[in-house]
């Protein structure tokens, strides 16, 4: 079982909308999952725009796909990288340390991480 940023069970994310590559709520990668959806993140409205222009509309309901399209307050596993592209525009969305897999230590320091903690 993989753990979360914080050295613990990594926790469900989400499953309404159902969220990781897996589609099973969980923000856990493997190598089949080259893009590593491993951030949990709660979506804002900044970096759904920020994502559209960078060619990944998330807000669009793509119903073939059983995918209804996400809005500000939804959780998602993000890759990794499209995280960090955000961080670097200033837009980087908070995240829920306790579903965000360790393994997003390998592309972004976890201090960095850190400093983005989720808070209800």
């Amino acid at each position: 079982m993989q753990t979360n940023i914080l050295g613990t069970n990594l926790e469900i994310c989400c499953t309404s909308p159902m969220t990781g590559f897996y589609r099973d709520g969980v923000c856990r990668t493997s190598q089949e999952d080259t893009s590593m959806h491993s951030v949990c993140a709660v979506l804002t409205k900044e970096f759904l725009d920020f994502s559209k222009a960078q060619g990944n509309d998330l807000t669009t309901s793509l119903p073939q796909y059983g995918f209804v399209g996400l809005k500000e307050g939804d959780k998602w596993c993000l890759c990794a990288l499209r995280w960090k592209e955000a961080y670097e525009a200033s837009c980087a969305p908070k995240i829920i340390a306790e579903a965000t897999s360790n393994a997003t230590t390998k592309l972004i320091k976890k201090e960095i991480l850190l400093e983005y903690i989720f808070s209800s």
